[in-house]
């Protein structure tokens, strides 16, 4: 761990240890930790991302839902942007929303 510190205090020294390489040490770290950044953070939420799409891209008429704000209803109509969400055994409750308020779908083929 000297051995780091050392070096980047060579660096900023203008590179008294190691003429001209002080500074290609801090670009390869900096890259390092874009590097890491990019393959521990920004990845795995375009994987979620894209696994969300494709879960609202495949809704049909009759499967079960969980929204967003944590209720369980049926969907009973479709469109581009929005479905309709029967809540409860009363079929008076019937709510329009966004399709990107939906987290789970359970198809209703599923259940045969």
């Amino acid at each position: 761990m000297n051995n780091l510190f050392g070096l980047l205090d060579g660096a900023a020294n203008g590179g008294s240890n190691q003429p001209g390489g002080g500074l290609w040490i801090i670009i390869i770290y900096v890259a390092v930790i874009v590097f890491f950044m990019y393959f521990f953070v920004s990845r795995p939420q375009k994987k979620k991302e894209a696994a969300q799409a494709s879960m609202l891209s495949s809704l049909e008429i009759g499967d079960s839902v969980l929204t967003t704000a944590g209720f369980y209803g049926v969907i009973i109509d479709l469109t581009d942007d929005t479905v309709i969400v029967e809540f409860g055994n009363n079929k008076n409750c019937r709510i329009p929303m966004q399709k990107q308020a939906i987290v789970q779908v359970e198809k209703a083929n599923s259940e045969e």
